[in-house]
């Protein structure tokens, strides 16, 4: 049976709903075989090919994001037909605009009757030429005003957003932040956001290594990249890229943050506990009890308004959600479904 928020032994949010019966067959329910072969590379061509054969018209756009920041992404809708709304889809990290997850999501909004626009974060998918400083989690702000550009360029449409794992986590402070911003945010959908962010790094140390040298070996990589576009700016050296993932977020945060200690910008952009409770935008939240990046006690432990829910699977592993050998995701069903439930 299904675990939903109200079933937390710590101060319940609302009640949450049942998680739509996903049921992999047995030979899925292994949380890190859910997890790896989610972002597989039979998934990213599955995700390419069933956003192709929607037949829908994509077309790239830089945003003003504020303070001169330019944030790109990839606007698609359906020629011929009319707008239920418009899906801004958020990435996780080290992911992008065209992720695995993000064109199936995509592909499920557009049959729908949806515009969808995905959103690259700074420094991820095509874009580390575009500002000059380096990305972390922090930077909210120029999310908010990525997402007011999208607004402004595509009116009169009733405007949502979803996202997975770190861009479930941008997904709801933007959320948080709608009502202030001006931002006519209708509702958001977030599979596994990151939560607390200290405690999904310590799951990573504790848990198996799989996770923390993936993201280890993807963030080099990008910091590579800003390092040969930027040299005057970013000059550290091999020895700093070799740095173990707390050492070199740390690195980040003393050097290219405010925040004066890996403690302060964990905080920062931590969304656990009472975080969530001032939510004015409908949200929907959906993980998995054996998700190995994310502990679930988290989300039994949300406070949260009457208008969010949390639906706890109790398989899925990290946005994995696979439903058959045919690598069909229940996730970016559920997204297409509950954004559409509200259009």
């Amino acid at each position: 049976m299904q675990a939903s928020a109200r079933d937390a032994a710590a101060p319940p949010g609302p009640p949450g709903r049942d998680a739509g019966g996903y049921r992999p067959p047995a030979w899925l329910r292994n949380a890190h075989l859910q997890s790896a072969l989610g972002s597989s590379p039979w998934r990213r061509r599955r995700g390419a090919l069933a956003l192709a054969a929607t037949g829908a018209d994509t077309f790239e756009h830089l945003l003003d994001a504020g303070d001169g920041v330019r944030l790109h992404g990839l606007h698609s809708a359906m020629p011929g037909r009319p707008s239920r709304g418009l899906a801004l889809l958020l990435h996780g990290w080290e992911g992008s605009s065209e992720s695995s997850y993000m064109r199936l999501t995509a592909a499920q909004l557009l049959r729908r009757g949806f515009e969808v626009f995905r959103l690259n974060f700074r420094d991820h998918g095509p874009t580390h030429h575009l500002n000059p400083e380096l990305f972390h989690s922090n930077r909210l702000d120029e999310v908010v005003h990525a997402a007011l550009d999208v607004a402004d360029r595509f009116p009169a449409r009733p405007l949502f957003a979803a996202g997975y794992s770190l861009g479930g986590n941008f997904a709801l402070r933007l959320a948080l932040r709608a009502p202030g911003a001006g931002l006519p945010l209708a509702r958001v959908a977030a599979v596994c956001p990151v939560l607390d962010p200290a405690l999904t790094l310590a799951q990573m140390e504790q848990g198996m290594p799989l996770y923390l040298r993936y993201f280890e070996r993807k963030w080099r990589g990008s910091l590579q990249r800003k390092r040969a576009l930027f040299p005057q700016l970013h000059d550290f050296d091999d020895a700093t890229l070799r740095l173990g993932m707390r050492e070199l977020t740390e690195w980040l945060v003393l050097r290219h943050t405010d925040f004066g200690s890996l403690e302060a910008y964990f905080d920062g952009y931590s969304i656990a506990g009472e975080r969530l409770a001032s939510l004015q935008v409908p949200a929907d939240i959906l993980t998995s009890t054996d998700d190995p990046v994310i502990p679930v006690d988290g989300f039994r432990a949300l406070r949260l308004p009457p208008t969010a829910a949390v639906e706890i699977a109790p398989w899925g592993g990290h946005c994995g959600f696979l439903e058959n050998a045919r690598l069909e995701g229940y996730a970016e069903r559920w997204v297409a479904e509950r954004l559409a439930a509200a259009a």
